[in-house]
C-alpha cells in the first residue's frame, strides 16, 4: 500500500490519544505514513495495555513519541512544545487532533449525589474546549505547523441536546465549536484549517462514564439508519480524509460522522 504521508515528514499531535477516538485516529494516520505524537494522562496500572496499543502504531514504521502528562497545565504544555522542535527532526505538525474527555458528569439537582458547581464548569470547559486554543496558539507561535495544517476537534450531539448529568460537557462542546470556528477564521491567512467532527454515539470508556449510557446506546441503535453505533474507526477515517491535500477547502465546519444518526 502506498503511504501518502510517508516521505513528507508530517506529524499528527493527538491530545488524548491513548484510547477511543484519539487512539483509533493515531493508528489510522500512522497506517498512512504520518508520524505520531500522543499526549495522554493515564495511571500506572494502565501502562501495559496502553503501551501494547502504542507498539501497534510503531509497527507501521513511523516515528512515535508519547507524553503521559497533564496537557492542561501551561508549564507542561510549554515544556513539551520546547522539546518537540528536536523530536520532530525537521518535520512539522500537519494535524492537531483534540480528543479530550475530561469533565464533570454531575446533575444540576439531586437530593443524594453531588451537584454541579461553578468550578465543575470551569474545569470541564477549560479541558474540553479552551485547551484547543491554548495548544493551537502555542504550536503556531513556535512555528511547528506545516504550511497547510489541519486542526480537528471532536464534538457530540450534546451540543444541542440536553442529557441529565451532561450539562458541563454540553457547555464545553458548544465552546469547543465556537473556538474551532474562530480558529478557522483567524488562522486561515496562515494556512491553517479547523473543523469539528460530530461523532455519533460511540461505545468508548468516555461514554460508559455517563450515567444512563446504556439507554443512550439503545436509543441510538434504534434511530441510526444503519442500526449500529459509530465505531472509533469511523471517526478516524474522517480525520484521515480531513488531513489529505484534497480536503484543504473544508474549513470552519461541524461535520457529522454518524451514519445519518443526527437526521433521525
Amino acid at each position: 500500500m502506498v503511504k501518502e504521508f510517508e516521505h513528507k515528514n508530517y506529524w499528527a499531535l493527538i491530545l488524548g490519544g491513548s484510547s477511543g477516538l484519539g487512539l483509533a485516529t493515531a493508528k489510522k494516520l500512522a497506517k498512512h505514513g504520518m508520524n505520531i505524537c500522543v499526549i495522554h494522562r493515564n495511571s500506572r496500572s494502565q501502562e501495559t495495555e496502553i503501551n501494547a496499543e502504542f507498539d501497534k502504531i510503531k509497527a507501521e514504521g513511523v516515528t512515535f513519541k508519547s507524553y503521559n502528562v497533564d496537557a492542561f497545565k501551561p508549564e507542561k504544555r510549554e515544556q513539551i512544545i520546547r522539546e518537540l522542535d528536536s523530536v520532530l527532526e525537521g518535520g512539522k505538525i500537519r494535524s492537531l487532533v483534540h480528543s479530550v474527555a475530561k469533565g464533570n458528569l454531575k446533575p444540576m439537582l439531586d437530593d443524594e449525589k453531588p451537584t454541579l458547581q461553578n468550578d465543575d464548569f470551569n474545569l470541564t470547559i477549560n479541558a474540553m474546549a479552551i485547551s484547543l486554543y491554548d495548544w493551537t496558539k502555542s504550536l503556531f507561535e513556535t512555528k511547528l505547523f506545516t504550511e497547510d495544517a489541519r486542526i480537528i476537534s471532536f464534538t457530540s450531539e450534546g451540543n444541542t441536546k440536553a442529557w441529565k448529568n451532561y450539562a458541563a460537557v454540553s457547555a464545553a462542546k458548544v465552546a469547543l465549536e465556537a473556538i474551532t470556528r474562530n480558529i478557522a477564521l483567524e488562522f486561515a491567512p496562515y494556512g491553517i484549517r479547523a473543523n469539528c467532527i460530530q461523532a455519533g454515539v460511540t461505545d468508548t470508556a468516555s461514554l460508559r462514564m455517563i450515567p444512563g449510557s446504556d439507554q443512550i446506546k439503545a436509543h441510538s441503535l434504534k434511530r441510526n439508519p444503519f442500526k449500529r453505533l459509530t465505531q472509533p474507526e469511523d471517526v478516524a477515517n474522517a480525520v484521515y480524509l480531513l488531513s489529505k491535500d484534497e480536503a484543504r477547502w473544508i474549513n470552519g465546519c461541524v461535520i457529522p460522522v454518524d451514519g445519518g444518526e443526527h437526521i433521525s
